[in-house]
């Protein structure tokens, strides 16, 4: 994965502030905006240490999960959830308003 100067800055910033990536993956997993779900795990990959790093932490071959997090990677929920477990994080669902379930 080719670095670029944008992404080592925010990979920086969520070193410092762990807080922003949260907010920022919610986000974007709020949106459902997978090309946007993958830049910011590239960033957060540089921030763990590196592919090597995180594909060992994740059970995954490096070659793997640089093609999953390319712009045209495919990003299937098992990679997802072992990338983010990787990084001490997970997946959880919520609703998506207030209401009680059936009303």
């Amino acid at each position: 994965m080719k670095g670029r100067p944008h992404d080592g800055a925010m990979a920086e910033l969520y070193r410092g502030d762990p807080a922003v990536a949260l907010e920022v993956i919610n986000s974007i997993l709020e949106d459902g905006d997978q090309a946007e779900l993958l830049i910011v795990l590239r960033q957060m990959v540089q921030t763990f240490g590196g592919v090597q790093a995180v594909a060992e932490q994740a059970h995954l071959n490096p070659t793997q999960l640089y093609r999953t997090l390319s712009p045209k990677g495919n990003l299937a929920l098992s990679s997802l959830s072992a990338i983010l477990k990787a990084m001490g994080l997970r997946l959880a669902v919520q609703p998506l308003a207030a209401s009680a379930p059936g009303a």
